[in-house]
């Protein structure tokens, strides 16, 4: 009963009756009543009811009525839910449990009738975790007795759940050739057979209007699924796949679990096999990609026009498509490898490489911590007219006027920060492992002639930025500032080497 002078809980009863019940006689008015009775008794008043008639309890999360009872929970309109049993709720324990904690989260209760489940109790959730387990492993034993009947069902020719492959239907529960689709599917076989291509199969069955069953045009896979299923030569296969309950997607069983019955044939057993042929055929004789050419300077070279320049496979020579600049590859290769030599072995040089890395990052860190300063002016700007505000010392017209410029500047800093703060974190990175990179550099450059083409890729990804190749000189640009520059944040340019090509 309900303590004198406390306003009664407000409460929703819950009514789920499947099909299956509905046929054992259960009604969902029986269910109802017999919650609506235990709330009077109790001294609660009922003001919603959820009822699912019909609908199975594998998953009932994302019904209607399950989602307009979690709003309500949410939104404090009810404090309990009260319902005949367990599996009138849910069968599934991850929802059952999920239910649970969406009801604790809320404060609010789950009062199962039959189990005598209160889940505001300590009890109560140990004992609701334990029915909930009870009731999953009753659906799945149901489950594995029918998963049990499919291949009985499948030897007797029987449907076994799913549509029937395209050129057949279902006919008394049992399988045979389709008047309207069976001549499509000896035309698919007759076109591969001749053209022994998939996709022009399909394109000539598109062009002649022909459809698949759901009225989309056909494609190269269906194609292949099609000429593969030996139904149509009068063996359907069944059995065959099986369906993860989680991700939907489907695998080939072993094949001693497939099933196969006699069923009417629309095509000789020759043509299937002629056109299975042909796939086998094709299969077999598919090459792998041939691996791309990789040249040394690939993404590196730039023409002095700004464009990008490669080795066209037709000439030995880096090519800009825009402007025809031009070199040949042994020639730029030479230059590189006489220039990055000098540099190398030159300390001067690349003490200034190094330097100009270390005034980078510490450009970079100033402009950061100058951003943070701006970022808590701001904040504590914003928090001031906010306190006026509350005080009346300030309309909500200046309020608005004043907070405006604040928030659109707060949201460029906040904006800006976390890339600059990536950046740095990249040049300090990369200053970490340069003196080791130059150093292995340095080494592989005096045996430069005699290294392979990969060891010599890695010296340029390493430490190039762009080579850019001009029609009298070539510029070598060395790497110490791992991003491009924009008008935004403007960096120091590359140090670089030029040469005469």
């Amino acid at each position: 009963m309900q303590p004198e002078g406390r306003e009664p809980k407000e409460v929703g009863v819950w009514v789920r009756v499947s099909t299956e019940d509905q046929v054992r006689g259960e009604s969902p008015e029986h269910h109802e009543r017999r919650a609506r009775l235990y709330a009077e008794a109790k001294g609660w008043k009922v003001v919603e009811l959820y009822r699912l008639e019909a609908v199975s309890g594998k998953a009932v999360m994302a019904h209607p009525e399950a989602q307009r009872m979690l709003a309500d929970i949410r939104s404090g309109r009810i404090t309990a839910l009260v319902f005949s049993k367990l599996a009138r709720l849910a069968r599934n324990t991850r929802e059952l449990l999920e239910f649970a904690e969406i009801f604790r989260a809320c404060g609010a209760d789950l009062v199962s009738l039959q189990e005598a489940i209160d889940t505001s109790s300590p009890a109560g959730r140990l004992f609701f975790t334990m029915i909930a387990a009870m009731a999953q492993w009753e659906r799945e034993e149901i489950a594995d007795r029918v998963a049990a009947s499919v291949p009985i069902r499948a030897k007797l020719g029987k449907p076994i759940g799913g549509a029937a492959p395209f050129g057949y239907r279902w006919h008394n529960k049992q399988l045979e050739p389709d008047p309207n689709e069976a001549p499509v599917r000896i035309l698919l076989h007759e076109l591969f057979e001749t053209h022994q291509r998939k996709g022009t199969v399909a394109r000539i069955l598109n062009e002649c209007g022909h459809r698949t069953r759901n009225g989309s045009p056909f494609s190269d896979t269906t194609v292949s699924r099609l000429l593969r299923d030996p139904t149509a030569k009068g063996l359907h296969r069944a059995n065959y796949t099986r369906t993860s309950d989680r991700s939907k997607n489907w695998a080939l069983k072993p094949e001693e679990d497939w099933v196969y019955t006699e069923v009417g044939a629309i095509l000789s057993d020759g043509l299937w096999e002629r056109c299975v042929a042909i796939l086998d055929g094709q299969k077999a004789s598919r090459k792998p990609p041939a691996r791309k050419a990789m040249h040394l300077f690939a993404g590196y070279a730039f023409c002095a026009c700004g464009t990008k320049m490669y080795v066209w496979s037709n000439s030995p020579k880096y090519i800009c498509e825009s402007c025809r600049n031009k070199i040949p590859v042994g020639d730029l290769e030479a230059v590189y490898r006489e220039q990055l030599r000098g540099f190398l072995l030159s300390p001067e040089q690349i003490r200034a490489h190094y330097e100009a890395a270390d005034t980078e990052i510490h450009d970079r860190e100033q402009l950061i911590a100058s951003m943070e300063a701006d970022l808590r002016k701001i904040e504590t700007e914003d928090d001031r007219l906010y306190q006026l505000y509350l005080a009346d010392s300030l309309s909500k017209e200046d309020f608005g006027r004043r907070h405006k410029p604040l928030s659109e500047r707060r949201a460029q800093l906040e904006g800006e920060l976390p890339r600059l703060q990536a950046q740095l974190d990249v040049l300090r990175v990369s200053s970490l492992g340069s003196t080791e990179a130059f150093e292995e550099a340095r080494n592989l450059a005096l045996r430069w002639p005699d290294l392979a083409l990969e060891d010599k890729r890695q010296i340029v990804e390493a430490i190039t930025d762009r080579i850019i190749i001009g029609r009298e000189e070539v510029e070598l640009r060395l790497l110490h500032v791992p991003f491009g520059t924009s008008a935004d944040c403007p960096t120091r340019p590359h140090g670089f080497i030029a040469a005469t090509s």
